[in-house]
């Protein structure tokens, strides 16, 4: 119509439109090139044309998209900001505080977590996921008892939620309810199949229990998951320095070393002929791997 009006001498647009529509387009190429950029990689350029399009209007999906950029290049204080404002625009939307309170964990902020995580409880109460990051929170910030009752809250909304029971038998197992923790375990075992988490926990609870040619077995199930795995190494060499075997022991911290020549502070990684039983033995009795 445009295209007839202005041939047969029709009206034309007033400045404020043509700027308009000129802002509009600014908007739409700036928040495009964001998102491609984003999807091939390049954050840095997608921050800028994100921040571009925002100067035209704000807009929740230009900010959702800018949050994603900015944790990327692991800035995460201004990717929080991000999701606070997005959050705040959407009377508190409940996955919006669920994503904030997943960069506060990343941050370790776990008051700031759990007020999120509070907040989408409020919102959705039925939200199994709201109750298992404010496990989460409890948990990070020492509080043991009131992690093991959100994560019990998380499980009874879900009972299939596999990560929730794995953390409340982490934190039973790190509090000593041995019985308690090997429930959740079994559950595991049976409901998930060559799991390295699972598998670890597995193997900590076993020793924990005094079954110590279980906990091996179940370190070397998760060596055939993850051959990178640093933990299984250690804790089972720990396992077969204390039972006195030397060559197996021996094995896992070379193995450890190679795969991290930094993992033990002060150990030396030379490991020739003389010395060898000495340096394994300085290296295990500087260790608490099991963490329970």
């Amino acid at each position: 119509m445009g295209f007839w009006k202005s041939l047969f001498g029709g009206e034309q647009p007033s400045p404020e439109e043509e700027k308009k529509n000129a802002d509009e387009r600014q908007f739409d190429l700036m928040k495009y090139d964001g998102m491609k950029a984003l999807r091939m990689g390049q954050a840095e350029y997608a921050e800028k044309c994100l921040l571009e399009a925002l100067k035209v209007r704000d807009d929740i999906e230009v900010r959702d998209i800018l949050s994603q950029a900015l944790i990327r290049m692991g800035r995460l204080d201004e990717a929080l900001e991000q999701l606070k404002h997005m959050a705040a625009a959407t009377s508190g939307h409940p996955q919006l505080l669920l994503r904030a309170a997943h960069v506060a964990y990343m941050l370790e902020d776990y008051d700031q977590m759990a007020g999120f995580c509070q907040q989408a409880i409020e919102a959705d109460p039925e939200q199994a996921m709201a109750h298992h990051l404010m496990g989460q929170a409890c948990k990070g910030k020492g509080d043991l008892v009131q992690a093991v009752a959100w994560l019990t809250k998380a499980i009874a909304l879900d009972e299939e939620t596999g990560d929730a029971r794995l953390l409340r038998s982490q934190t039973l197992l790190s509090m000593g309810d041995l019985n308690g923790a090997a429930e959740d375990c079994e559950w595991l075992l049976t409901h998930t199949e060559g799991q390295e988490d699972v598998l670890l926990l597995a193997a900590r609870l076993a020793h924990a229990q005094g079954d110590d040619d279980r906990a091996i077995a179940f370190y070397n199930q998760v060596n055939d998951a993850n051959p990178f795995q640093l933990d299984a190494y250690r804790e089972r060499g720990r396992l077969h320095f204390d039972r006195g075997e030397k060559e197996a022991a021996e094995a896992d911290m070379q193995k450890l070393l190679e795969l991290n020549p930094d993992e033990l502070s002060g150990v030396s990684g030379d490991y020739q002929a003389e010395g060898v039983e000495q340096q394994v033995k300085r290296a295990y009795s500087m260790m608490n791997p099991f963490g329970i």
